[in-house]
């Protein structure tokens, strides 16, 4: 079995972004030379999230507002006691979830219809990364 990595370092111009890295998560693979495996791909920081969906400006819209009425930036959370102001940002993470697992199969993620992979910025603004791990033959 082989394995490769590769980083992604984002440092985004808002506080909160989404990010369609599809393309990197494909040029990774690509590099590799895997063909039958899984990709990884992890968000490494607390306050930001991977998904995958559909890259439509709506529902992408509709997601931010989601999260945003869940975890509304602001109010006095209690991890803002030690000194934070991105107590939302944590809890984003937790809905949108910080990683996601996808098939390779002859060598392609093995997509269906409209998926693709996004990186989601919580409390930007700031060097952040996100680990692409490949594994398979």
């Amino acid at each position: 079995m082989k394995s490769h990595a590769e980083y992604l370092v984002f440092n985004t111009r808002k506080r909160r972004e989404y990010i369609n890295i599809t393309s990197d998560v494909e040029k990774a693979l690509s590099e590799s030379g895997i063909q039958e495996g899984l990709v990884l791909v992890s968000a490494m920081h607390i306050t930001a999230g991977v998904y995958v969906n559909d890259a439509e400006s709506g529902l992408i819209a509709d997601i931010d507002e989601w999260a945003d009425n869940l975890a509304p930036f602001g109010p006095d959370y209690r991890h803002h006691r030690t000194g934070e102001d991105n107590g939302d940002a944590h809890l984003k993470n937790l809905l949108i979830g910080s990683q996601v697992v996808l098939p390779v199969t002859n060598g392609k993620l093995d997509f269906g219809p409209w998926q693709q992979v996004y990186y989601a910025e919580f409390d930007g603004q700031r060097r952040k990364r996100v680990i692409i791990k490949i594994i398979g033959e």
